[in-house]
């Protein structure tokens, strides 16, 4: 069976996010890495980073939308795609919906801390005046394979 076109992008900008995420795992940062696209066209990058930059809020989807707004000189991302490794924590999905981004694509489901539809189901809260187009368990596999051999690699070094 053919792949819809939709899902062929939405891998290969998920493709894009897992470099990211390696990239930041390279640099001992936990591996989570996002692309925010606009048509087609990646406006913005971002991989975890808040040991590097000293900066609990330093997260992949924060450091794209940070750089996005700067780039498009707005702070709302209308009419965007974000993609992400692992489901946003709470933190990110809050940010997510201030930017007022389209539609979010992430890889690996977070039990514990996701706040899209898993720990906390922020994508269908009243409450929030932007609602927020989402899918999940794009190449989740692989996203959920590079956080765990992560934290394998670092539980090891810990018992060692």
């Amino acid at each position: 069976m053919k792949m819809g076109l939709l899902q062929e992008t939405d891998e290969a900008w998920m493709r894009h996010a897992i470099r990211l995420a390696q990239y930041a795992e390279q640099q001992k940062e936990v591996p989570v890495g996002a692309v925010l696209v606009k048509e087609d066209q990646c406006i913005a990058e971002g991989w975890n980073s808040p040991i590097y930059n000293d900066d609990p809020t330093a997260h992949a989807e924060i450091m794209a939308i940070r750089t996005a707004g700067k780039r498009l000189n707005n702070y709302r991302l209308i009419n965007t795609t974000l993609y992400i490794t692992l489901e946003p924590c709470v933190m990110c999905m809050g940010a997510i919906v201030h930017a007022r981004i389209s539609r979010l694509v992430f890889g690996a489901g977070d039990p514990k801390r996701g706040a899209v539809c898993h720990a906390l189901d922020l994508a269908n809260a009243d409450f929030l005046n932007h609602k927020v187009n989402w899918t999940g368990g794009i190449l989740a596999t692989e996203c959920s394979d590079l956080l765990k051999q992560f934290f394998h690699s670092k539980r090891s070094k810990l018992s060692e």
